[in-house]
């Protein structure tokens, strides 16, 4: 009776950098940023929290999750000491990824639809609002363009794949190069999608105009605020961008959708913690069983476009879209059953514990996590990913060249030390 379509806040993993915003100086308007200094000294770390749901055993299920309509995806399992989110000891772990297993061999092909999102920022009475004569909107119709030329979408050369090939195939590759038939690639088809606008009330938001006086460097929006405007709060709802695209038929259960916004960053307006870059998750509709009806997953990531400049750590351009892609690949389905892609506890070298599948989340506080790539005119930085090896703390790793990470083989070196729950 009670259809529920947003994404539990449970099933959200992100990537995020620290910055506490509240000293950035302000200018004009009193939500106005003038300053990007505490943007590019920000340090990275990760947020999530664990969903909870009944564990099931499907571990070699040729199609992956049982009674869901969704993307491809496939199962496995590997063996490890750790403990479950309830602190009781396992050792059977059970993982889940988009496409078809790699000892099968083949293409699988993925539809990724990409919507733009405009940022629409009005005036606390839901009026369009005006800073020095110009409207307060974002269109991140400029930065399409660089993303659909980027390294998640064309093909380069990588050490994983006799083939050029798009980058996070080139990772999933290296992970399963000791299993994988030569012909194995699980590749993105892009295509670009009616753009949709979020409409944001003063207050939920902060922003830094660019240098001509037009919006904008950079907004700032509450976490929440974010993800209720971004996901249909009921099946037939067209007024967030995520409805909308549904209604339209711009995504469908079969694609890896990215939304994609331009340099647009979350916080929590009430600890000033700032900066979630994007986030992977999935919309749902409930299945009924009594009709056959599975339940429908539609997996989609929010990604902002991060111009150079604003962060430090090389992040720019496309690091949030393949950190989130990546992970996707991963992750589809974010835990929601409390049992695929939760792992033995985990501490990342830089400090951040979790037990996850996110393979971006290990490396995103590193000073060289990102891996630059030039290619049609420009430098892009995709981030690094661990390896499945390094969750599995398989010893030594089967993954090409014994490697835990991925493009840079170097970046993580060595497997976590064995982690009591909480990393206590």
């Amino acid at each position: 009776m009670f259809r529920v379509r947003v994404a539990p806040a449970s099933a959200v993993v992100c990537l995020a950098a620290s910055l506490g915003f509240a000293g950035l100086a302000s200018a004009q308007e009193p939500d106005q940023l003038s300053s990007i200094s505490d943007l590019q000294t920000a340090g990275k770390k990760s947020t999530t929290v664990p969903p909870h749901g009944h564990l099931n055993g499907q571990a070699h299920a040729r199609f992956g999750i049982p009674d869901i309509d969704s993307l491809v995806n496939f199962n496995g399992h590997f063996f490890a000491d750790g403990f479950d989110s309830d602190g009781n000891p396992r050792r059977e772990w059970y993982f889940n990824t988009i496409g078809n297993p790699p000892q099968l061999g083949g293409t699988t092909i993925v539809n990724a639809p990409i919507v733009p999102v405009i940022m629409d920022l009005r005036n606390a009475d839901g009026t369009p609002r005006f800073v020095n004569g110009k409207p307060l909107v974002s269109d991140p119709t400029p930065f399409v363009d660089p993303v659909l030329k980027s390294p998640v979408f064309q093909d380069a050369t990588y050490t994983s794949s006799s083939t050029p090939t798009q980058f996070t195939d080139a990772v999933q590759r290296a992970e399963y190069i000791d299993r994988a038939r030569s012909d194995w690639h699980t590749r993105l088809a892009p295509s670009v999608k009616t753009t949709q606008r979020m409409i944001l009330k003063r207050g939920t938001y902060q922003f830094s105009l660019n240098a001509d006086g037009t919006c904008c460097r950079f907004i700032l929006v509450d976490f929440n605020t974010f993800v209720n405007a971004l996901f249909p709060p009921t099946a037939t709802d067209t007024t967030t961008p995520i409805g909308a695209a549904e209604n339209a038929g711009d995504i469908t259960t079969k694609d890896l959708s990215s939304f994609l916004f331009p340099n647009t960053f979350l916080a929590d307006f009430s600890t000033g913690d700032c900066c979630v870059l994007g986030f992977h998750s999935y919309d749902f509709e409930p299945g009924d069983a009594g009709r056959k009806r599975p339940e429908k997953r539609y997996v989609v990531d929010y990604s902002s476009w991060i111009s150079p400049g604003l962060f430090g750590g090389g992040f720019a351009d496309v690091t949030a879209l393949s950190h989130e892609i990546a992970e996707a690949y991963n992750d589809p389905f974010v835990v929601s059953d409390g049992n695929h892609d939760l792992t033995p506890w985990w501490l990342a070298p830089f400090g951040l514990c979790d037990h996850v599948l996110e393979t971006g989340d290990v490396l995103e506080g590193l000073p060289n996590a990102t891996f630059p790539m030039t290619m049609n005119g420009f430098t892009y930085h995709p981030q690094n990913e661990a390896l499945l090896q390094w969750f599995e703390f398989e010893s030594p790793s089967s993954a090409i060249g014994g490697a835990y990470s991925y493009p840079d083989t170097t970046v993580l070196p060595h497997l976590s030390a064995p982690q009591l729950p909480g990393c206590k």
